[in-house]
């Protein structure tokens, strides 16, 4: 017997959050790389200082909402989609501020030059692995340096375990389950003075 398809509402239901999402990080990924960011750095530090903190804690507050929503299982919320747009955000905006603190002398050693140096300055950090081949030397980059370990340890790792338990738990709620695991859980609960394989 043939295999039923889905019908395409179904099928387009299933694929757009993804799709949606894909477009969402390339669209933040392109305008990292497009947006001319040569007014922010030395040339405008109050400036570049205050979207740093104003985009860190936008982001901050997003993801914790996002959290909360996983913990109290709020039905209309999409973790799953939401999480990983706010985490590459986040990514992007250690990044670009990297990217104009090493416009200043002193305070990047080793060639962070392009844009995706400072997405790959970045990344390295966030995973701890610590090449050594780009540094932060000023005050100032040690600063984001210091402030990107603690977002990250806080905000990025309880945004994680929040992504991960709420698939987790998709996955369990849409997994058939199989009939004699099914009637193992509602089997009567073994009467005193029974012994295993007596039913």
């Amino acid at each position: 017997m043939e295999g039923r398809r889905p019908p395409p509402s179904t099928v387009w239901s299933a694929l757009w959050p993804w799709l949606l999402e894909a477009a969402g990080m390339t669209a933040m990924v392109t305008a990292y790389f497009l947006l001319p960011l040569d007014r922010l750095g030395p040339r405008r530090p109050v400036l570049s200082w205050l979207l740093f903190g104003l985009a860190l804690a936008l982001v901050a507050a997003l993801l914790l909402r996002q959290i909360v929503h996983v913990l109290l299982h709020r039905p209309n919320a999409r973790p799953g989609l939401v999480i990983p747009l706010l985490m590459c955000l986040s990514v992007l905006t250690f990044a670009t501020t990297y990217q104009s603190l090493a416009e200043q002398p002193g305070e990047m050693a080793g060639g962070l030059a392009t844009r995706l140096d400072g997405i790959y300055f970045t990344l390295v950090t966030l995973a701890t692995i610590g090449y050594g081949d780009i540094t932060p030397r000023g005050q100032s980059a040690r600063l984001v340096a210091i402030l990107q370990i603690l977002y990250t340890f806080i905000f990025l790792t309880a945004a994680a375990t929040a992504l991960s338990r709420h698939l987790s738990e998709a996955v369990r709620r849409h997994t058939p389950r199989h009939p004699s695991e099914t009637a193992r859980r509602h089997a009567p609960p073994p009467r005193p003075g029974d012994t295993p394989g007596d039913t």
